[in-house]
């Protein structure tokens, strides 16, 4: 799998819709799930987890949880359902999280996290993956770090997705953790020199197509996030930009028309159509009369009549159909 450029597991944001739309947008850059735990799989429904369109290869599954045992058979059931990756989730700093003892508390574990690395490694042929942090609470030292990719490796993990801020377990909420620890990018490009055999991919921050090109000199591949979900017409440029792919990018128009048509399937399985053009808001993001778009689509009443003309209706008059992007 290719990783110059990929979209980030978000809570809430990334389900199978939210990557289904990403994937209009880019070919080739990788799209991750939400992280969804070990429990939900093995004692609640898998499949309203598991499922996702066949055309959102490659798609990574991230799985939160810490019983090496557990992972695995929740590794294994991702392989079976077409996964082309397992990551598992050693960065995230919710309360919930860390009433579970994973995510970002993982990292004062490494040998643990080793543990649930060999296990699902041992589980399934696809690439098993891990995101973290570079540190938690008031633990600054770059070897700290260290130290856990250098414990992971010797389990076997050679792909590490790095969130270059600290996580603080008390007193901050998960949208704190991704905007007052500083960014210490120093750290991860770092890692890259010390561990150059390993794939090391960066994420926090990025919002620029400079800042990008500018990380990576220094490492693997870059992850966005919240940059991609609200500016997503940025995807638009991944394929040529980083993938080498010469295929002219599809307009926004042409972007709307297809998700019409996915609307269409989806409403007529019982998807509400407002789970689906949530995720469109920001399309045009930075064009004229952006303000236009997110307000019909955002409307309350044509939302609950669940009709997927709304789509077509929302590039109407009034909205120009310009291929630019604030994104540079």
């Amino acid at each position: 799998m290719m990783r110059a450029l990929s979209t980030a597991p978000m809570m809430d944001w990334s389900d199978r819709h939210c990557r289904y739309f990403f994937r209009q947008l880019t070919r080739h850059a990788p799209v991750y799930t939400e992280m969804v735990v070990t429990g939900a799989l093995l004692h609640g429904d898998a499949a309203r987890h598991l499922a996702f369109h066949a055309l959102e290869h490659p798609v990574a599954l991230q799985l939160g949880g810490s019983d090496p045992q557990e992972l695995a058979r929740c590794a294994r059931l991702g392989e079976r359902w077409g996964y082309d990756e397992i990551n598992l989730n050693c960065g995230c700093p919710s309360g919930r999280v860390q009433r579970g003892a994973f995510g970002a508390c993982l990292m004062g574990e490494p040998q643990r996290v080793a543990d649930c690395v060999k296990a699902m490694q041992d589980a399934v042929g696809v690439p098993v993956t891990v995101k973290h942090r570079l540190g938690i609470d008031a633990v600054e030292a770059y070897d700290f770090v260290r130290r856990f990719v250098e414990t992971l490796a010797r389990a076997g993990c050679r792909i590490f997705i790095v969130h270059a801020r600290n996580a603080i377990l008390r007193g901050l909420s998960p949208k704190e953790n991704r905007e007052i620890p500083p960014l210490k990018y120093d750290y991860v490009y770092r890692l890259k020199r010390e561990f150059s055999e390993l794939t090391i991919v960066l994420n926090g921050g990025v919002r620029s197509w400079g800042e990008i090109q500018a990380h990576l000199q220094h490492v693997d591949g870059v992850m966005l996030g919240r940059a991609a979900y609200h500016d997503p017409y940025l995807l638009a440029q991944v394929d040529r930009r980083l993938y080498g792919d010469l295929h002219p990018p599809r307009t926004r128009e042409e972007v709307v028309r297809t998700m019409h048509a996915y609307c269409v399937e989806e409403v007529g399985r019982g998807t509400p159509l407002r789970a689906i053009v949530r995720h469109m808001l920001g399309l045009y993001h930075g064009v004229p009369h952006a303000r236009a778009w997110r307000r019909r689509l955002s409307d309350s009443r044509r939302l609950a009549a669940n009709d997927p003309g709304l789509l077509l209706e929302a590039i109407g008059p009034g909205l120009p159909l310009a291929e630019g992007t604030a994104f540079a």
